[in-house]
């Protein structure tokens, strides 16, 4: 096959699909109303609510948010993880130290994160530095966590290069034994985080795509919040 002809191919399945994503429909709703006037005292206890509101609705996994970090080179990174906690100090997540994502927390504690809950047509980006919590609350998570869960956290190789699949049952098997012989094992690598808010933005879709956008900046000594209206 010409080069010609595989250019032509790839430019109509390009064109094909460009087409096939244009007809998928998009925020159709209908959407509860945002009163946003009612929205701009407290976005901790607003953002409580309409995780609340996802849970009620039956959204699955809607403890699940974006943490979006930065690499030594500046270049951007994101994956999902789970929601722990939500407190005074902020949002709780947990993961090993020596994962990407805890390197570069280590290196940059500036990141970002966002929940997405389509069903309800709302999305909260929040923005802020990462704390690395204590061990005692680190531990906790740990023993919470799965048989399996502990067992490869224990392996301590997260992201890194994996040659056979086998080596990792191996290795997978071997910590389960060693969970199996001592339940209190702790993996000094694990750590639970919690995102510091600096900024966080409430979005309402809209089916006219009028959307509602409320963000709140919080002040220099963190005692309190200002909200301002975005366009949509």
């Amino acid at each position: 096959m010409s080069g010609l002809v595989r250019e032509n191919m790839a430019s109509r399945d390009s064109a094909l699909l460009r087409e096939e994503l244009r007809d998928l429909s998009a925020l159709k709703g209908p959407y509860a109303p945002f009163s946003v006037d009612k929205a701009r005292n407290d976005p901790i206890d607003l953002f409580e609510s309409w995780l609340r509101a996802a849970i009620k609705a039956g959204i699955s996994e809607p403890h699940a948010m974006t943490l979006s970090t930065v690499d030594q080179d500046g270049g951007p990174d994101a994956r999902i993880v789970i929601l722990k906690d939500l407190d005074e100090l902020g949002w709780h997540f947990a993961s090993s130290k020596e994962s990407a994502k805890g390197r570069q927390i280590a290196a940059n504690d500036r990141a970002a994160m966002t929940f997405y809950w389509r069903e309800l047509g709302r999305q909260v980006r929040i923005r802020g530095t990462i704390k690395r919590l204590g061990r005692d609350v680190s531990s906790r998570d740990f023993s919470a966590r799965s048989r399996t869960s502990k067992a490869l956290a224990l392996i301590g190789k997260q992201s890194e290069i994996l040659a056979d699949w086998a080596d990792l049952e191996v290795a997978l098997e071997e910590r389960l034994d060693s969970l199996d012989a001592d339940p209190s094992i702790y993996a000094p690598q694990w750590a639970a985080y919690a995102m510091v808010a600096s900024e966080i933005e409430f979005w309402q879709a809209s089916s006219s795509r009028a959307h509602r956008r409320v963000r709140f900046i919080r002040s220099a000594d963190r005692q309190s919040w200002r909200s301002e209206l975005l366009w949509p």
